[in-house]
């Protein structure tokens, strides 16, 4: 059954892809979309299992890898103040809408922080495709948006372990701090240092694809340790692709990662975004509160974040491409969410609201930097 359904997403994903293109839109517009049509709240093909989970794990993971072997260390080094205010930003005026909109449905204090919680998470695996396609992944809000997507995970995940100890967990504060303080000098010692040896011990190795194998080994080894410090895997990944690319052996790893990832691994991430929606048994009370929470997540995110940028120096449209490019919540959401119903501050039918809300702000992001770029020209000219 999993081999039939990897060649229906395969197929479906290209061809959604391609029309959404000839719409004039992203292609991960159209992958998003396919995988609600391909799930169970439509035609039922695909169902979101585990394995199809993992397989979808390793395309973001493969993602965030590539973003960064294509990051230049330079133009990043310069956004740090950007990233930082535009983090902080897009964190500060969503935290305070949710936790408004949480009192408004009448949840208690603590629910409705960890609701504003929520709505600060931030995923950029969407919006780097999206800046790839565009050809603007190294462009300054493109850059500036993967610095911010840092900071925002730190402090978010800070913010859950306070909350979670207010709500009986056994969450330690201090070990939360020590884990990730330790994962980031290790990770940057590690891929200052080790990684530029360990690519040239390995890749003269006479084995097939030396150099791409050591190259994946590194990514998921960074992913699985951020993972294990309590931060998305995708910041470990991250991490990964910038220490390779500071390598001379970083543009050999991005022409042999690409053809891997968007030949099945990504596809099968965009796809399954759209496919472990289910939307089957809501009500329309139930869809009311969806679009208004997807409302407020989309317009606190994008004024948050574009706010930081603006007081960091970019000016009005460059300020809007960086909140944009902020607004999607993906999988790191969810991850969230799911702990959530786990301690009891969430409810299950909240829950199903809060994957209706990711996937509204997933599936607009595309258009939505698409627009701000185009604005910008368009004002240019």
């Amino acid at each position: 059954m999993l081999i039939f359904e990897l060649a229906v997403i395969l197929l479906a994903s290209k061809l959604a892809g391609d029309l959404a293109a000839r719409w004039g839109q992203p292609s991960v517009l159209g992958k998003l979309i396919i995988g609600l049509i391909l799930g169970p709240s439509v035609l039922g093909v695909i169902n979101n299992t585990e394995v199809l989970s993992e397989i979808s794990q390793i395309g973001v993971i493969l993602l965030m890898f590539i973003a960064g072997l294509e990051t230049d260390m330079k133009d990043l080094k310069k956004s740090g103040k950007i990233s930082t205010y535009v983090g902080l930003g897009g964190i500060a005026v969503p935290l305070a809408a949710g936790f408004a909109s949480g009192l408004m449905m009448g949840l208690d204090s603590l629910s409705s922080v960890f609701l504003g919680l929520l709505l600060s998470a931030t995923s950029v695996s969407i919006s780097v495709q999206t800046l790839r396609e565009m050809g603007k992944m190294n462009s300054r809000e493109g850059t500036a948006i993967l610095g911010a997507a840092v900071i925002d995970d730190i402090v978010v995940v800070l913010i859950l372990a306070f909350v979670l100890g207010f709500a009986g967990g056994d969450v330690s504060l201090s070990t939360l701090i020590v884990k990730k303080a330790g994962f980031f000098v290790g990770a940057l010692f590690v891929g200052w240092k080790a990684v530029p040896w360990m690519m040239d011990k390995f890749t003269p190795l006479r084995v097939t694809e030396a150099r791409l194998s050591i190259a994946l080994v590194l990514a998921f080894l960074f992913a699985y340790t951020a993972e294990l410090a309590g931060i998305a895997a995708i910041i470990g990944a991250y991490i990964a692709g910038v220490a390779i690319a500071r390598t001379k052996h970083g543009e050999a790893v991005v022409h042999k990662v690409e053809p891997l990832a968007y030949s099945i691994f990504v596809p099968v991430f965009f796809t399954s975004i759209g496919v472990m929606t289910e939307v089957v048994g809501l009500g329309p009370s139930e869809w009311l509160l969806a679009l208004a929470l997807s409302f407020a997540a989309v317009f606190s995110k994008w004024t948050g974040a574009g706010l930081g940028a603006k007081w960091a120096g970019f000016d009005l449209r460059s300020s809007a491409i960086v909140g944009a490019g902020m607004v999607s919540r993906g999988e790191v959401a969810l991850i969230i969410a799911a702990i959530g119903m786990e301690s009891k501050l969430l409810s299950p039918s909240l829950f199903a609201v809060i994957v209706i809300v990711v996937l509204i702000t997933t599936v607009i992001t595309p258009p939505l930097l698409k627009w701000t770029y185009r604005a910008r020209k368009l004002n240019r000219q």
